[in-house]
């Protein structure tokens, strides 16, 4: 049976028509998979903050109007004819980064930001040119995929396909890895390189905040303090390793970078992770961390282009850095992690709050406002 299949498939899919828009479920086509591309049915996706962002500011590019979301696991239809890593019917699950294992930034293991197969901000393939549309007008992908729909295409250098000989990870796990909770938990082991013994401040405790915990957690960190206004968190965090928690609107008159130090005698943190992308918390995560030797890293995505930093914090000897996807490497790094799921080292079901289907993808993000949501599942 060929495993190369040129019709074009119609499908359900959620479109944002530009900036502000909810996202609408359309019937779009989604045309057959080129060269180094796969065209999965998606099975699985999950909504991450990202998503809104796309919605509502547009960022990083107002590029619409463009099928929603980056999270998700699917099974291969079909492939181009230039494709042999894959084959039709195999798990995979989507990224937004890749790893040629050529390129000057792949080879020297220090970044995870590929040359040869970039970050995709363009919203087209490879190519330039798009797979999918609506009623004949030209639709952008986000990022390297769009997930939110029955079907999907992508090049083949930005999935990863799930082992089919050793027991396969519950399916909503896998989208949970394809970006936020393996976002955070890269953070503390590829970014930070946490040692054993330090202590660490996670400002937000979303699903990439809780992955950051777990990761600190794996990493030996024996003080992880975890920062949230949503007093539910708090249980969360605990379930993920997090030893302190810290509401801020209980503590009005200090800034959180007060609260931090409050609690590790004055000194801060070893490291601090921002988590939530507000740009103010980025100055407060530097300022946490400890006099001449502290790291805040940068997670939370925002559409801010610009940020104002204390300088004195930075001149004292202290480091901002910078993060996607935690550092890690989809095809060195993201296999480990997926091992770690199988062998229940890493609890996801606490990340699993909600579930909604396809149809109802509004009332996905109204959910992501209630207080214990944390991770919303998209039954495909």
């Amino acid at each position: 049976m060929s495993q190369k299949n040129s019709q074009v498939l119609t499908c359900k899919a959620v479109v944002c028509w530009g900036i502000g828009e909810a996202g609408k479920v359309e019937e779009i086509q989604v045309e057959a998979p080129k060269g180094s591309e796969v065209r999965l049915k998606m099975l699985y996706a999950s909504v991450c903050h990202t998503d809104h962002i796309l919605c509502t500011k547009g960022f990083p590019i107002p590029l619409f109007p463009r099928v929603l979301g980056h999270e998700g696991v699917g099974v291969v239809e079909s492939i181009g004819e230039d494709v042999t890593s894959v084959k039709q019917g195999d798990l995979v699950i989507p990224t937004l980064m890749s790893e040629c294992g050529e390129c000057e930034n792949c080879l020297c293991e220090r970044t995870n930001m590929c040359l040869k197969y970039p970050l995709h901000f363009s919203g087209l393939m490879l190519d330039g040119t798009s797979r999918i549309s609506v009623n004949g007008q030209m639709l952008y992908h986000a990022f390297s995929c769009s997930t939110w729909s029955e079907y999907t295409v992508v090049d083949v250098n930005y999935v990863l396909r799930l082992d089919p000989s050793t027991p396969q990870i519950p399916l909503p796990h896998a989208s949970f890895l394809s970006c936020g909770f393996s976002t955070g938990f890269g953070a503390p082991w590829k970014e930070a390189a946490v040692e054993k013994g330090s202590s660490v401040a996670v400002i937000g405790l979303g699903a990439v905040g809780l992955g950051v915990v777990e990761g600190s957690r794996m990493r030996g960190a024996t003080r992880i303090i975890g920062i949230d206004k949503n007093p539910r968190k708090e249980e969360k965090g605990q379930a993920f390793g997090m030893t302190d928690f810290i509401n801020p609107l209980l503590h009005s008159d200090k800034s959180v970078s007060d609260l931090i130090k409050d609690l590790t005698a004055g000194m801060g943190v070893d490291y601090c992770f921002e988590c939530t992308g507000l740009p103010h918390l980025i100055s407060e995560a530097l300022e946490a961390t400890k006099l001449g030797k502290g790291k805040a890293i940068a997670i939370g995505l925002s559409d801010v282009t610009n940020l104002q930093i204390s300088y004195l914090a930075l001149l004292c000897g202290r480091t901002l850095k910078g993060s996607i996807f935690g550092g890690l490497r989809t095809k060195t790094d993201l296999p480990l992690l997926v091992e770690k799921c199988k062998n229940k080292e890493i609890q996801l079901d606490e990340l699993l709050t909600h579930e909604v289907p396809l149809a109802d993808i509004n009332k996905a993000f109204q959910l992501l406002e209630q207080e214990d949501c944390v991770k919303v599942l998209i039954k495909i």
